[in-house]
């Protein structure tokens, strides 16, 4: 017994002495493949993060600057209060300017609305490097303030 138990103490000491087995040096080699990779996946979702982001808030540019022209009593004044709310709304978050269209709402008569449909390009994806101009737009309509004075 006590030869045996001499081998098997020979055989672990080899064991320990013998230098990296086969598989020595993966994990770096897994690392250095999967980092880049799980880093990219990351840039990924917050360019997608920031297309989200932009759609928020050009929707809610859209209510805002619709709001504001609704309460306006002329048509000219209704247009610049709806690109001024909306260019405030949307600092940051578009590049380049913000183009803005809006209805042919009659300010004469009661029960109108005023309609305004918003369009810029969000950064987004420049991010993780793609220069893809991304181009979005939101609309939305509000009805003219029913205790506005009628000229």
């Amino acid at each position: 017994m006590g030869t045996v138990t001499a081998a098997a103490a020979r055989l672990r000491r080899r064991a320990h002495t013998a230098g990296p087995g086969p598989d020595a040096g993966i994990s770096t080699i897994e690392i250095v493949i999967l980092a880049p990779l799980l880093i990219l996946f990351i840039l990924v979702l917050v360019a997608f993060g920031q297309l989200v982001d932009g759609r928020g808030a050009l929707d809610g540019a859209a209510r805002d600057a619709a709001r504001a022209g609704s309460l306006q009593g002329e048509r000219d004044a209704a247009d610049r209060a709806a690109l001024e709310a909306a260019t405030n709304d949307l600092q940051g978050i578009c590049e380049g300017t913000v183009h803005m269209t809006t209805d042919g709402t009659n300010w004469t008569a009661q029960g109108g609305r005023y309609a305004v449909q918003l369009s810029c390009t969000v950064r987004g994806l420049a991010v993780v490097g793609l220069d893809i101009p991304t181009t979005m737009s939101s609309q939305f309509a509000a009805p003219l303030d029913p205790y506005r004075r009628y000229e």
